[in-house]
């Protein structure tokens, strides 16, 4: 045991020494004196050892740290056998958007069991109008982004449009990239049966798609706006044959927007796989909102669907935290003494009087 304890020490010691050696002088030389001690003696314990290597690890003078840390309560990956076991069990799936490392870190950290890297990035993250300017490029930037993030969540990139839409080969063509070069562990695409050969085409080759009906906002124009869909009964049989061609394209869930509540209840029940509703009521096996919008992350006066519920209000927090940072630089509060870094005044009066003799 004692010698396991040396070698972990050892292997510390050396990660230790790399991180040291890309610092600059003034840490380094800061630093230098705890790798004296790093070699063990053998009354060194383990829970000695992993101090020694924390505080190494924590000795950082510089703002660009790393934001990955382990959620506070471990969990098991989430795969699509995790999925189909809370369907069978009945027990609701929470699905929510991320378009960056930070917002999907945080929704990892709170046990989401779906990230989905939609195309509503365009206009929460990105500033645009709506999605169909989002390219397949920005697409998979931010979807690499989110991925390095979600340890735990099952994750999911939106395909844009124009990317899948031309045929079944465009389709699984741009499905593995969002795999390869996105890294995510699904796609989801927007259309109902005539979507079906690329969806096909698509899980055939082994890759999870999540399907997407009702209301689908690529499609907005066609549609006449975002408008609620199958209020009517032949508007309703629409979505559950789309609904229903989807899952036997091999779709392992659907998405179903802004459909009313009682018509998404029984279509979730004509279903044999999972139905993620967003604005489609409770009855939905699951539930999807932007994080944006959930979140308050947006200034006053935005339009927010009816089916938003807001649980926060990140917006004015910000809002609250720069303004009072921008007041205490403006009076000369920050920084306070606690926030700089000291020398030796002898070296500072060296400096000085250097400074002098230029």
């Amino acid at each position: 045991m004692s010698r396991l304890l040396a070698v972990g020490a050892s292997r510390s010691c050396v990660s230790a020494g790399l991180r040291l050696a890309v610092r600059g002088t003034a840490a380094r030389h800061a630093a230098l004196p705890t790798l004296t001690s790093c070699t063990p003696s053998p009354a060194l314990t383990a829970p000695s050892l992993a101090h020694q290597s924390h505080a190494l690890q924590q000795t950082r003078y510089s703002s660009h740290s790393p934001m990955g840390a382990a959620p506070s309560t471990s969990r098991k990956k989430v795969t699509i056998s995790t999925l189909r076991a809370m369907y069978r069990k009945r027990e609701p799936i929470t699905m929510i958007t991320a378009h960056d490392f930070p917002s999907a870190h945080v929704a990892d950290h709170a046990g989401i069991d779906v990230v989905l890297v939609g195309d509503s990035l365009a206009m929460v993250a990105l500033g645009m109008e709506d999605t169909s300017e989002v390219l397949v490029e920005e697409m998979l930037l931010h979807c690499r982004s989110v991925s390095r993030a979600t340890k735990s969540a099952f994750t999911v990139g939106d395909l844009p449009m124009g990317s899948y839409e031309l045929n079944p080969e465009q389709a699984l063509a741009t499905a593995i990239r969002f795999v390869k070069e996105g890294r995510v562990q699904s796609i989801k695409l927007e259309g109902g049966k005539e979507m079906a050969p690329s969806i096909k085409k698509i899980t055939t080759a082994g890759i999870p798609v999540l399907g997407h009906v009702g209301l689908t906002p690529q499609r907005q124009n066609a549609l006449g706006g975002f408008r609620v869909q199958g209020k009517t009964k032949e508007g309703a049989l629409r979505v559950l044959e789309d609904a229903l061609a989807v899952q036997e394209a091999g779709c392992y869930a659907v998405v179903v927007e802004a459909v009313p509540e009682d018509v998404a209840a029984l279509i979730t029940e004509k279903l044999s796989i999972p139905t993620i509703g967003i604005g489609a009521g409770a009855g939905c096996s699951g539930q999807v909102l932007v994080q944006m919008d959930m979140l308050g992350n947006f200034p006053p006066g935005r339009f927010l669907p009816k089916f938003v519920k807001q649980y926060a209000n990140v917006w004015n927090e910000a809002i609250r935290g720069i303004e009072a940072y921008r007041d205490e630089v403006k009076s000369g509060q920050y920084p306070a003494s606690e926030h700089t870094y000291s020398a030796p005044k002898e070296e500072v009066e060296a400096f000085r009087a250097a400074v002098k003799a230029l």
